[in-house]
């Protein structure tokens, strides 16, 4: 019997399989079979591989071919097992050595002309090779991918039959080149100085970008509100080795790492509101990452947010708080990092227009308590800005000013830098992440601002989440000056990003 190991993954977890190739005499033509719980795709492996063997002048023994993929009672799925079963078969009629490809983790999957092309995982994969002192074989085209974990025993044939040379020693395989090009959000365009006006918004994302704090615009359309949130990315710290490396391992699983690069630039997610609760948790057969994943360690944009199906957007309630999601399916349960940052924009009635005289429709203000209302209470209290964005006056989009220019973006990211690294030294984390002691520790009031405080907060009739969110958006202001200590307008300046009437901006 021929072993040879791959994987599968279970969210984040890569999980050994044992390929089995066993051939059994009997028979008067050849009969094959894979067994161990595989999907459908895995199971079409057996008329690729034929093809592949009869692209190479080779044809299978007339005995029985079992391919067992073990453990037995783990759902295998993916066309990625193709390239090991491959092997394992040209192990067992001495084509391959098993010695030397039992060091090895194999993954890939192969065309009917024995091409290896390309399949998910790759990245993942090298880590957790790399860590078991295992070498791996994968598609050439992913070569640069596998590399990126810091692993050195790399295989990546393009065809099979350079796999079959490397090992007969008439041909080495190189080590694949390394490539280092920086990728790009290409969502993420422009720059803070091309907004014109909407000043309050600007100071809002500035302060969502330092604390890492969930933010909902309200405005008419074409004030803007799509044009900052895009802008967000450009004012936000760059990401750190390891986030660059748990994100980029979040895409190879989801087969969206572009040109085997990794993912350094920060995600920038913008979803249509007829998304799936599927396409934004993740999920399907094989528990695939979603977009609030995808979005992890960057930005997640949900435009016309009452437009989304609110079982959809109900989703967001414990990941928002957690900063992950846990899929459960009937053979698998998988958990995904899902720390993402929400910028959210919505119209305050559904024509949009509300207040307006000259334009707002005759059904208001009933028809904007309505739409606003389909948003739940529960989700609208863990945003922490709530921020109106007023439409621009025309004037003022052409106004020429040469001595008072609009701040760029670099301009604001070095503040946010600032304040970014005083939370990191000092607490390890960012405002927007504080909670039990740790929340006691480093968002001291004194006992005129608690006072203070907690009159708004009577006032305002705040739920205890929605006070406590007060207290990090006046940390990250005081950050934001350089302050160690919390003062009152920190405090008024919270207090004026959380709205009275929750729910029902603009509806008296």
């Amino acid at each position: 019997m021929i072993s040879l190991k791959s994987l599968i993954f279970n969210g984040m977890e890569a999980t050994e399989i044992d390929v089995q190739v066993q051939l059994s005499s009997g028979l008067s033509k050849p009969e094959f079979n894979i067994i161990g719980l595989a999907d459908r795709a895995v199971k079409e492996s057996a008329e690729r591989i034929r093809n592949v063997l009869s692209a190479l002048n080779l044809s299978l023994p007339p005995k029985r071919l079992t391919v067992n993929l073990s453990p037995a009672d783990l759902e295998k799925t993916g066309s990625h097992f193709d390239l090991p079963i491959l092997c394992g078969i040209l192990c067992a009629i001495g084509i391959l050595p098993e010695p030397e490809l039992s060091k090895y983790v194999i993954l890939g999957e192969v065309g009917l002309n024995g091409s290896i092309v390309k399949t998910v995982g790759v990245l993942p994969a090298s880590v957790w090779a790399n860590n078991k002192g295992l070498g791996i074989i994968c598609p050439g085209v992913q070569g640069s991918e596998a590399r990126w974990a810091g692993h050195n025993n790399i295989l990546a044939p393009f065809h099979v039959i350079e796999l079959i040379n490397h090992f007969k020693g008439t041909q080495i395989l190189p080590l694949p080149e390394l490539k280092q090009s920086i990728t790009q959000n290409s969502l993420s365009v422009g720059d803070m100085s091309d907004v014109k006006g909407q000043e309050s918004a600007k100071r809002a994302l500035e302060i969502a970008a330092a604390g890492g704090h969930a933010m909902l615009m309200v405005g008419p359309p074409g004030s803007g509100k799509t044009m900052l949130a895009s802008r967000l990315p450009t004012i936000m710290p760059e990401m750190t080795p390891e986030e660059i490396l748990e994100t980029s391992i979040i895409y190879s699983i989801a087969g969206q790492l572009k040109d085997n690069n990794l993912i350094t630039a920060r995600p920038f997610r913008s979803v249509h509101h007829t998304a799936s609760p599927v396409a934004l948790a993740g999920g399907a057969s094989d528990a695939r990452p979603g977009e609030i994943s995808l979005a992890h360690n960057g930005v997640l944009f949900l435009d016309e947010l009452p437009e989304f199906n609110r079982a959809t957007l109900e989703i967001l309630r414990q990941p928002m708080e957690s900063g992950k999601i846990l899929i459960s399916r009937a053979k698998r349960n998988a958990v995904y990092p899902a720390r993402f940052q929400l910028i959210a924009a919505m119209n305050p009635c559904p024509c949009g227009h509300l207040g307006n005289a000259a334009l707002a429709c005759t059904k208001a203000p009933r028809c904007a308590e309505a739409y606003q209302n389909k948003i739940s209470g529960p989700l609208l209290d863990r945003i922490d800005l709530h921020v109106d964005v007023d439409p621009v006056n025309p004037w003022e989009m052409n106004k020429q000013e040469s001595n008072k220019k609009s701040e760029t973006s670099d301009q604001i990211r070095t503040r946010v830098i600032k304040a970014y690294k005083r939370q990191i030294q000092r607490q390890g984390k960012l405002n927007a992440l504080l909670d039990g002691p740790d929340f006691e520790k480093y968002v001291p009031l004194s006992e005129e601002l608690t006072n203070f405080l907690n009159n708004a907060a009577e006032k305002m009739s705040m739920s205890a989440r929605g006070y406590n969110r007060i207290k990090r958006i006046a940390r990250t202001i005081a950050d934001l000056r350089d302050s160690d200590n919390i003062e009152m307008t920190d405090l008024a300046e919270a207090l004026s990003y959380r709205p009275i009437n929750r729910g029902k901006y603009g509806v008296k």
